[in-house]
């Protein structure tokens, strides 16, 4: 049996990895809620978020900075193509056809290419950590929405089916495009913080504790942000009745790209946050996300504090099992789902024979 000091531990690393989960869920949810595409692809952006963060800490130009253009010359080149192509509307209105040209170049070509200058002359500075980290979201915030035009956008009134086939796709893509920008070497990042505190035999890392303390903060902000925010709002009324908020004007294109792009945001810190804890490959987010979707199964893909909670869960479970029978952790893990399920099954079911009543 373990001491008290060992359940401490465990529990400490637990409730850390509980919190990235817990992130990575609620972005699962937000893009779920909003666009009904299950994005099991979001774990390449934890795997990005990281790994540009490795490569700033390397003085390094991070390959991210070459994905970023080439995504948006693809998103110029689809929208340029909707513009020109024989028949289209807009193409005999030269006049409108110009300010619509000039609106892609400067969306897709030029705000991509400021944000890339930017990180190729600070990249060889040591700027620190904090200043790294919003470079390395900055650069993988756009991916989001950039991936929602060219893959999800043309069908997003398809099938659920229909599109998570996508989203298996894209998650295939994005792989082999983190493998060839950022090869197969795994990276572990440095701790924000160095110094922890000692109560008596046991100790919290410095690193948890900024885990922990982002994690609030990010939380907060995302709080203020659907609270208070014009976007945050649009978000909340397309998860909580698409057609209804579609009839009052909120286009389903801006709230697409708008989850995609909050939710790699979230995914990017969640990778960031959890780098200097373990070593980052281009594939670790695969892993990261098939457990945070366990939380946002728990949290039946719509209850963001259930999700949280179901990420603390996963977060414990998976640090006591890798103590007491590490060869079987994760499968101890994805086992939570069987409960929940039956559970979910048995509620639906009974949902089901009061309608038909």
């Amino acid at each position: 049996m373990p001491d008290g000091t060992t359940i401490a531990f465990l529990l400490q690393d637990g409730l850390t990895s509980g919190v990235v989960y817990a992130l990575v869920a609620l972005a699962m949810i937000l893009i779920f809620s909003v666009t009904r595409v299950l994005f099991i692809a979001q774990g390449e952006f934890v795997a990005f978020g990281a790994l540009t963060m490795a490569s700033l800490e390397q003085r390094q130009i991070p390959g991210t900075v070459y994905i970023l253009l080439i995504f948006g010359a693809c998103c110029a080149a689809s929208d340029c193509w909707a513009i020109l192509r024989p028949g289209a509307r807009i193409a005999a209105q030269p006049a409108s056809c110009t300010r619509h040209l000039a609106r892609i170049a400067f969306r897709d070509l030029v705000i991509p290419g400021m944000i890339a200058a930017l990180v190729v002359l600070l990249a060889p500075l040591h700027l620190g950590q904090l200043v790294n980290a919003v470079l390395a979201v900055a650069l993988v915030t756009p991916l989001g929405a950039m991936t929602y035009r060219l893959a999800f956008l043309k069908i997003a009134d398809a099938g659920p089916l229909a599109l998570l086939f996508v989203s298996v796709a894209v998650h295939f893509v994005l792989l082999g495009i983190g493998l060839s920008v950022f090869g197969a070497e795994g990276w572990r990042t440095q701790p924000f913080l160095r110094s922890g505190i000692t109560l008596g035999n046991f100790s919290i890392q410095g690193q948890v504790i900024v885990v922990w303390c982002a994690s609030g903060l990010m939380l907060l902000s995302l709080w203020l942000f659907f609270s208070k925010a014009y976007l945050g709002r649009v978000l909340i009324a397309t998860a909580r009745n698409r057609r209804a908020a579609k009839l009052m004007g909120v286009r389903p294109e801006l709230a697409g790209k708008a989850a995609f792009g909050v939710a790699a945001a979230i995914s990017a810190l969640s990778g960031i946050l959890i780098a200097p804890s373990i070593t980052v490959y281009y594939d670790s987010g695969f892993l990261i996300v098939l457990k945070g979707l366990v939380a946002a199964v728990i949290g039946a893909m719509s209850s963001y504090p259930l999700a949280a909670l179901g990420a603390l869960i996963v977060g414990v479970t998976d640090s006591s099992a890798a103590f007491f029978a590490s060869t079987f952790k994760d499968t101890i893990v994805f086992l939570l789902l069987i409960p929940f399920l039956l559970w979910m099954s048995v509620r639906v079911g009974r949902v089901a024979e009061v309608d038909e009543e």
